[in-house]
C-alpha cells in the first residue's frame, strides 16, 4: 500500500538519509509485494521519483505530483 504524507515534524528518508521536514511531501510503503513482510519504508519526494513511486500529470492545466500508480 502507498501513502503520501505531509510530513508534520521530522522523519527520514530510507532511501537517501535526507530529513523531510514540515512541510514536505514523502511516501511511506506498506506493502509485502514490494517491500517484504511488515516492513514500512519511507522516501523523500526525490528518491519516490526516481524510483517510478511517483510522476507528475497535468490536472485542470497545472503540473501536479502524485504517488498513484498511472
Amino acid at each position: 500500500m502507498r501513502l503520501g504524507c505531509i510530513a508534520i515534524g521530522e522523519t527520514h528518508c530510507d532511501g537517501c538519509g535526507r530529513t523531510v521536514k514540515h512541510p514536505d511531501r514523502y511516501l511511506v510503503i506498506y506493502d509485502e509485494e514490494d517491500i517484504g513482510p511488515k516492513k514500512v519504508v519511507r522516501y523523500c519526494t526525490d528518491c519516490a521519483l526516481s524510483r517510478g513511486y511517483a510522476h507528475y500529470r497535468i490536472e485542470k492545466g497545472e503540473q501536479v505530483l502524485t504517488f498513484f500508480p498511472e
